[in-house]
């Protein structure tokens, strides 16, 4: 059998009915032929507050230029995640002041080199409320906790660590949210086999794979998540990425109903709400006060395509990223109000301190 399919083969190629060069699975990427209508959005229909972003030097950075590549897109204001602590937070906010006070805030890191010393707790948290009153604006965690964050024992420090209590009641006690990433897709712990829908990702990053091991199960480390969120009722988190759920909305809107200081933002799984418009637009009419936008990478051309899921009906279009979604997506056709909510209002009711004079009522 294999050396006739062969011979078909090369006869078939002889024709120049097929080519020589093979095409592997992760180059496959064809353009649709579908004409359906297109309603391209360069630019978001209100003022947006980006809450997931990521700048590193933003202490040095030019944010005059930085402000006008967001005057293109339309994005007001944007929350920098990656303020650090101590002197990174005062020069970020002398910058910002100096050049663009009303466009930029950011959030505090807390390091955790030294988890378990005596007093660490008490120490962390005292640092947060300097970094509060040298302008930071919220306190911004990353998946490391979880994953790879040590204590001095060389113990794991899970996300619900009673260790980091203080920190969590203190963001309650200075009306600071918490957006928090736990965890990363759950696909990423599940066999890499043609069953998994994220493996081209796990095959062109194998980095990402996940066991439940390396270094608990998936289910673990979310749980560990909503166990600080319901012990901290008095603070407001944002679960990062929709905490992980926008494939599985009607379980995000339980969690919600459960949990009335969570909130989500729509960081980096926008292709998920974009292959389920009809179910997406009924979730976020429901929960219209709980979502923000957020982004997270910074990539200006990245944009509109959010801009075009929230905004328009369009029907079939390309994320702009295959290895994260090989489906086409379709928009949500959100309403005004909607819209204003998610783009801004949300997160200037619980971001303290932000200038609401450039945003519509």
């Amino acid at each position: 059998m294999k050396i006739k399919l062969s011979l078909i083969c090369a006869a078939l190629f002889c024709a120049g009915l097929i080519s020589a060069q093979e095409v592997s699975f992760e180059e496959y990427n064809p353009p649709s032929t579908l004409k359906v209508p297109e309603h391209p959005v360069k630019r978001a229909k209100f003022p947006f507050i980006d809450i997931h972003s990521h700048q590193w030097r933003m202490g040095q950075q030019d944010l005059n230029k930085l402000a006008a590549e967001m005057d293109q897109l339309n994005m007001g204001l944007m929350v920098n995640l990656s303020g650090g602590s101590g002197k990174t937070i005062v020069d970020a906010n002398e910058n910002i002041k100096a050049n663009q006070p009303n466009r930029f805030v950011v959030f505090a890191n807390v390091d955790f080199n030294n988890v378990g010393e005596k007093d660490w707790e008490k120490r962390a948290a005292e640092q947060l409320e300097r970094d509060f009153n040298a302008g930071a604006k919220g306190l911004k965690i990353f998946k490391s906790l979880g994953f790879s964050v040590k204590d001095i024992s060389g113990n794991r420090v899970a996300v619900d660590d009673p260790r980091l209590d203080l920190i969590w009641a203190k963001c309650g006690e200075l009306g600071i949210p918490v957006l928090i990433h736990t965890a990363d897709p759950k696909q990423f712990w599940e066999p890499f086999d043609a069953n998994n829908e994220r493996w081209l990702e796990l095959k062109t990053h194998p980095n990402r794979k996940r066991e439940n091991d390396n270094p608990v199960p998936w289910e673990t480390l979310i749980q560990e998540q909503h166990n600080v969120f319901k012990k901290h009722k008095n603070t407001s988190f944002i679960a990062a990425h929709m905490a992980w759920y926008a494939n599985d909305l009607a379980h995000l809107g339980e969690l919600l109903d459960e949990m009335p200081n969570m909130m989500v933002e729509i960081g980096a799984v926008i292709a998920e709400l974009g292959r389920q418009p009809k179910f997406a637009n009924a979730f976020l009419t429901k929960y219209q006060d709980r979502v923000l936008f957020g982004k997270d990478s910074y990539q200006p051309d990245e944009y509109p395509t959010y801009f075009r899921v929230l905004e328009t009906q369009d029907e079939y279009f390309p994320y702009y990223k295959k290895y994260h979604a090989f489906w086409s997506m379709y928009g949500l056709g959100l309403s005004d109000e909607v819209l204003k909510k998610i783009y801004y209002k949300n997160a200037l009711r619980i971001v303290p301190g932000l200038d609401a004079s450039i945003f519509p009522k």
